[in-house]
């Protein structure tokens, strides 16, 4: 395994740790509702937990109401109670033909813990990265082990597996900024 191949894995699994992260900061609200907060709910669907999306319509009415329409009626009461269950801060609304959430406007305390998730969760992305620069500097170890590599070069690996980390770490600080940015605004 020649070191370039390494740097491009590395590229890879930060990239995918970095798209991780923006997922999951999809699942904190901010000023405005996203069907995204609806992301991880299952609906019990014929005895299978099945996401929410494949199950219902969901539209953001307006910045504090979100409508969901089961595509089957018999689904109203089962996609309430995943609702329900979600704790997702409001309760749905069922008027027998759709669900309405009304999600009231953000508190200055839910914007601090919304904000101090984004932050959590930038962290534990930080840590995927470093654990993604030792599996990388593992690598150069074991290429300069085997000989493959002059004791020269593998410095000059070690020195780019920290560049390429730190260029990561900096994406996930730039995120965080703006998600907690995001969500702080009124």
């Amino acid at each position: 395994m020649e070191l370039n191949k390494i740097y491009t894995e590395q590229k890879e699994h930060i990239e995918k740790s970095l798209h991780a992260l923006k997922r999951d900061f999809t699942t904190i609200r901010s000023g405005k509702v996203s069907t995204s907060i609806l992301d991880n709910i299952k609906v019990d669907y014929y005895g299978t937990p099945t996401p929410l999306s494949q199950v219902a319509t969901i539209l953001v009415n307006d910045a504090t109401t979100i409508s969901i329409t089961p595509w089957e009626k018999n689904l109203l009461k089962e996609v309430e109670h995943a609702i329900g269950s979600a704790n997702i801060g409001v309760n749905p609304n069922n008027d027998g033909e759709n669900i309405k959430l009304f999600f009231p406007p953000m508190t200055t305390e839910q914007r601090k813990e919304g904000a101090k998730q984004a932050k959590v969760m930038g962290d534990k992305c930080k840590i995927a990265i470093r654990n993604i620069r030792k599996e990388a500097n593992d690598k150069v170890k074991k290429l300069e082990k085997d000989k493959l590599v002059t004791e020269d070069e593998a410095k000059k690996a070690y020195d780019e597996v920290q560049k390429i980390t730190d260029n990561g770490v900096k994406s996930v600080d730039d995120s965080v900024k703006e998600k907690e940015a995001e969500i702080l605004k009124i």
